[in-house]
């Protein structure tokens, strides 16, 4: 069987000096640059400008403050990336909302090519010709989407095989199954008067895990509304309170 080609991240950019920035660190970094589980790749903007004066960008058709990056700028650009098709991704305030599920599907391609804005944006026939999506991490606007084009990175290869040190730790997370993540602790068993709920002391697995699923459940309903309305079994567990009930304060206890 042939092996998979190791998932090619490439970044449309005008700095392309931001990267690789956070992903160049920790287990992400080392799974690019020691193991070549998979590879980022920056193409600068600039160098498609055919204007003399290195321009990449024009007023806005039908005025308006700030500038707009030219389609045929950012299509030559595009057109210098090679190798098979991936899915195109342009960084927006205005796009769709990141989610798991999509950077799963992201996951399993060959690789993703991003596309960074600037200004006000890019020529709307580029995007619409070249079959880009839009997409949000948040409900907030940048100065352009290098920062944003990181995190889908980041969120991308942390799914690949072999790149997290326990493939297991992904099965709980936020977003897997509708829910988000319980709360974690560690020792020491006493924190400025607060301690670990007892439950996850008592080395009954099957409470600890009853604990921390109606722990996901209270974070999800307090935190994420919209999460909640859309989760498909609302059913709780009588006895369980949320996680900051049970941390109880040691002074309290008489300790």
């Amino acid at each position: 069987m042939t092996p998979r080609p190791p998932f090619t991240a490439t970044v449309l950019t005008m700095f392309p000096e931001a990267f690789p920035g956070p992903l160049g660190v920790s287990l992400i970094g080392t799974a690019w640059r020691e193991r070549g589980l998979w590879s980022l790749d920056t193409v600068d903007i600039r160098a498609f400008s055919t204007d003399t004066r290195g321009f990449l960008d024009d007023t806005p058709a039908g005025g308006g403050p700030g500038a707009v990056l030219k389609a045929d700028v950012v299509a030559r650009a595009l057109d210098s990336v090679s190798g098979p098709p991936r899915p195109l991704l342009y960084m927006s305030a205005r796009g769709r909302p990141l989610t798991q599920a999509r950077v799963k599907e992201w996951a399993r391609a060959d690789g993703i090519t991003v596309l960074c804005g600037r200004f006000e944006g890019v020529d709307q026939r580029v995007l619409d010709a070249r079959g880009f999506e839009e997409v949000s991490v948040g409900d907030a606007v940048l100065a352009g989407g290098e920062a944003a084009a990181m995190v889908v990175i980041e969120a991308c290869v942390r799914l690949l095989p072999g790149v997290l040190g326990q493939a297991d730790s992904l099965s709980s997370e936020s977003f897997e199954d509708g829910l988000l993540e319980h709360p974690q602790y560690t020792r020491p068993r006493t924190f400025e008067g607060l301690e670990i709920p007892e439950v996850l002391l008592s080395g009954d697995h099957k409470k600890v895990a009853a604990w921390r699923e109606e722990q996901r459940r209270v974070t999800t309903r307090e935190r994420r509304p919209d999460l909640w309305a859309a989760y498909p079994d609302k059913t709780t567990h009588a006895g369980h309170e949320p996680a900051k009930s049970q941390v109880k304060s040691a002074k309290a206890r008489g300790e």
